[in-house]
C-alpha cells in the first residue's frame, strides 16, 4: 500500500506541480506512523526538487523567499518536538486537517490579497517551519502567498522550487540532529522512490493531455476526501 501511495502522489506532482507531500502524507502518516512518515516525505521531496532549483535558480527573487526560509530554519525544531512528544493520533490528525484546509482553500481559488512585506514573509515562513517539522507539510501557506504575488509565472515557480527543496533539507537537517532521520527512514524512502519518481515521469508526460484546472480540482477533491476518511479513522 505505501508504494502505491507513492506512485499516485509522484503523478499528481507530475501532472500539477505541487501537492506530492500532501498527496503522500496523510495515508503515509496512518500506514507508517509519524515519526517515519515524516522522514520518507521529505526525502522523497528533496530529492524531487533539487533538479528544478538548478534549473530556475537564475530566477529567484531572494528578497522575497530569503526572509520566508530564515523564519521556517527558526521554526523547524518546534516542529520536530511536537513530532517526537505528541501523541501519534493527534498528529495523524492534525496532517490530515491541514491538507482539507488547504485543499479547499486551494479548491476555491483563494490568495494571499497583501503585497509582498518581509514582516508577513517571516510569519509565513515561521508558520510553513512548525508544520513541516511536525507534518513534513509546510508549503501550502508559502504557495497561496507566493502564488498572489505581482511576479511572473516562472519567477514564482522558481521561488516555490527554492522554498520546497530548502524546507525540505532544513527539516531533514533538524530530524537527523533529533535521531529521527535514521537508517529505517532511508530505506523506506529507498523502497519508496522507484514508485514515486517514476510516478513523477509519468505525471509529466501525461501533462499536455489533461485540462489542468479540471485535474487539479480532481485532485483537490480527492486528498480532501482522503484525508478526511483518515481524520476520522
Amino acid at each position: 500500500m505505501p508504494a502505491l501511495v507513492a506512485v499516485v502522489a509522484g503523478v499528481v506532482r507530475g501532472i500539477t506541480g505541487f501537492g506530492g507531500a500532501m498527496v503522500m502524507a496523510p495515508p503515509l502518516v496512518l500506514l507508517l506512523g509519524p515519526k517515519l512518515a515524516v522522514p520518507v516525505v521529505l526525502l522523497l521531496e528533496s530529492v524531487a526538487a533539487a533538479p528544478q532549483v538548478l534549473q530556475t535558480r537564475s530566477l529567484v527573487r531572494w528578497r522575497v523567499v530569503g526572509p520566508i526560509l530564515a523564519a521556517t530554519a527558526v521554526t523547524v525544531p518546534l516542529g520536530g518536538y511536537l513530532l517526537l512528544t505528541a501523541d501519534a493520533l493527534t498528529l495523524r490528525r492534525a496532517t490530515a486537517l491541514i491538507v482539507i484546509v488547504f485543499s479547499a482553500l486551494l479548491l476555491h481559488g483563494w490568495r494571499y490579497a497583501g503585497a509582498h512585506k518581509v514582516s508577513t514573509g517571516i510569519a509565513l515562513g515561521g508558520l510553513a517551519g512548525g508544520m513541516l517539522g511536525a507534518t513534513s507539510i509546510g508549503g501550502p501557506p508559502v504557495i497561496l502567498y507566493l502564488l498572489a504575488g505581482p511576479d511572473r509565472i516562472d519567477v514564482t515557480r522558481a521561488n516555490l522550487t527554492l522554498f520546497v527543496a530548502a524546507s525540505c533539507i532544513i527539516g531533514l537537517a533538524m530530524l537527523a540532529t533529533q535521531g529521527i532521520l535514521d537508517l529505517d527512514a532511508a530505506g523506506t524512502a529507498l523502497w519508496l522512490a522507484p514508485g514515486y519518481y517514476g510516478g513523477l515521469v509519468v505525471g509529466t508526460r501525461l501533462f499536455s493531455r489533461f485540462n489542468d484546472a479540471r485535474f487539479r480540482q480532481f485532485t483537490l477533491l480527492l486528498m480532501m476526501a482522503v484525508s478526511a476518511g483518515i481524520l476520522f479513522a
